[in-house]
């Protein structure tokens, strides 16, 4: 029998994907217990002092929002209440913090983007929102208290008031207060509101969704790029009588298919996959961050018999 996973409570990993990743959300008393928060809040200010390290401020009701690196002397005028500072990618700083990563060995490595870390005072909030990604919210130390709510899709109303994409309203379904150690999981489209009662720190580990738009734009520049004869648009049979009329549905059907035979390349297509999860999340930051993401890869051009495994870190195929 398939033992509970470690990180899960009482689930293991295949029953956690199966009913619960990307389909509902899930709340995991003592997911880490006697959980030591390695990093706290003053080690988040000294951070966010950094040009390299980005990391923000938001404050208030209104949610206002400010970017670092801030000076130390910012820290001095903030109020005593309602504010919450958040750095991204404290993994790629802190071994401590990205050693929290392989408790996650149910997932795929090159899915995880980073752990941002966000210490709030009493109160502080970023205010509902959703995500477009999965994320495991930790408790660091202190509480946090949860509200989750409907599902949202990109035509709910927003706040217009706040410089953060926060929602107008919050269907409250659920509510836990949080302590050392829980951990909620949020599938994507969530809507979610955390307030800090008293100081705290989350954790949140995220994992990378990205958009079509940024997909297609990345694999247009892969194929600029590669020494490969291009296709070109032709046109589908034409009469005198289409000269002055719209763009006919069979000019959209021959883009489509045009489109459609690039794509049909599954080689190229999974090669490109790869070196394309592997970015490094800051690429100018690598030497100094020494961030290793790395996928491995079936070679699908070899026979069912003598499959190669084709590997990339970084973005860069690793050569054998």
């Amino acid at each position: 029998m398939t033992k509970p996973h470690p990180l899960l409570g009482k689930l293991t990993a295949d029953e956690f994907l199966a009913n619960y990743w990307q389909k509902k959300p899930l709340l995991i008393r003592g997911a880490i217990p006697n959980f030591e928060p390695p990093i706290d809040g003053d080690d988040l200010a000294g951070m966010a002092l950094e040009e390299e390290v980005e990391s923000r401020l938001v404050i208030g009701n209104e949610w206002k929002l400010e970017h670092g690196p801030f000076d130390l002397d910012r820290f001095k005028t903030l109020p005593k209440r309602n504010w919450s500072l958040l750095v991204q990618g404290v993994d790629l700083w802190i071994p401590e913090v990205a050693d929290l990563l392989a408790r996650f060995d149910f997932l795929p490595p090159w899915r995880k983007d980073d752990i941002m870390v966000s210490y709030a005072e009493d109160g502080g909030n970023v205010g509902p929102h959703f995500d477009y990604y999965d994320v495991f919210l930790l408790q660091g130390f202190g509480q946090r208290r949860w509200q989750i709510g409907q599902w949202c899709n990109e035509n709910d109303k927003l706040n217009e008031k706040s410089q953060l994409k926060v929602l107008k309203h919050l269907d409250v379904t659920e509510e836990w207060l949080l302590n050392p150690g829980d951990m909620l999981y949020l599938p994507p489209m969530v809507a979610h509101h955390g307030v800090a009662v008293g100081q705290c720190t989350t954790f949140s580990v995220g994992f990378r969704a990205p958009a079509a738009t940024e997909m297609l734009d990345d694999l247009a520049t892969e194929l600029l790029s590669r020494d490969i004869t291009p296709k070109h648009l032709t046109d589908p049979p034409l009469t005198a009588a289409l000269a002055n009329k719209p763009i006919s549905k069979a000019y959209v059907r021959q883009v489509k298919e045009l489109l459609l035979e690039v794509l049909d390349d599954e080689q190229l297509l999974a090669e490109w996959f790869a070196q394309f999860m592997t970015e490094p999340k800051y690429p100018s930051l690598v030497s100094m961050t020494e961030e290793c993401r790395s996928a491995a890869l079936v070679n699908l051009s070899d026979d069912d018999k003598q499959q190669s495994i084709i590997h990339y870190v970084n973005g860069q195929k690793q050569e054998t």
